[in-house]
Parts: structure tokens; sequence; C-alpha cells
């Protein structure tokens, strides 16, 4: 089953069934481990799904907003929240959330991808505890 999108003149193919599957997959992870679903999302749509990234960077913000605020209500509501660093860190992800696409957009695509993955890499490696 596929779902054909247009966007900025291009038609991408969605296989829809991968999509959701893997969706529902990068949210249970993200909520049972504390972290936003960013760092699955992005390479199911890019590699898996095969969308540009100037769509998946979006899209991946949008399908983890969801996640990411039931995880924080769950997660508020078991007293794992902490104001202060919540009220320090969303001023600083606004800026950045501003920032970022504006110089992806003056970067190549390629050279996004490979800075992507040394940041997935080095998260990777931090999680598993090699440093």
């Amino acid at each position: 089953m596929y779902m054909y999108v247009k966007f900025w003149g291009h038609e991408f193919k969605i296989n829809i069934v991968v999509g959701c599957i893997g969706a529902f997959l990068v949210a249970v992870l993200s909520s049972m481990f504390g972290f936003g679903g960013g760092p699955f999302m992005v390479p199911l749509m890019a590699v898996v799904l095969g969308l540009p990234m100037y769509v998946v960077v979006g899209s991946s913000l949008l399908a983890i907003f969801f996640s990411t605020m039931m995880s924080t209500m769950k997660h508020y509501s078991l007293g794992n929240f902490d104001l202060d660093l919540f009220l320090v860190m969303f001023p600083a992800a606004l800026l950045a959330g501003w920032i970022g696409p504006k110089i992806a957009k003056r970067l190549n695509p390629l050279w996004v991808k490979r800075v992507a993955v040394i940041g997935l890499t080095l998260l990777g490696l931090s999680l598993v505890g090699v440093f």
C-alpha cells in the first residue's frame, strides 16, 4: 500500500505500512528510553522510505512532536520533570530550531547527511558507554 506525496514540484512514493510500523516502534523506543525520536525517525524516512532530507527534517519534527508530548506528560505525572532545566533549554531549542534550517538550506544535502551520521554515531557510542 503506497501513498504519493507532492512537495516542491517532486512526487514521492511512500510505503504506508513500513512507515506506520517504523513510526510506532520509534515512538515506543523514545518513550521507553526518554529521548526524542529524531535519531530514529530521520534514518527511517531518509533511508527506509527514501525521502530527501528537506522533507525528512520537517516531517520528523512533526512526527516526534506528538510522541514527545505524550512522553513528557507521562514523565511529568511520574515526577521525572525538572522545570528549571526545561526553562533553560526551551528558549535555546526554539532559537536552534530557527537557526538550524537556515544553515542547512545553504549547505549541500550530502554534507547535512554526513553531519547527521557523525552526530548519530557519537550519540550511539555514548549511549553504549564507549565514552
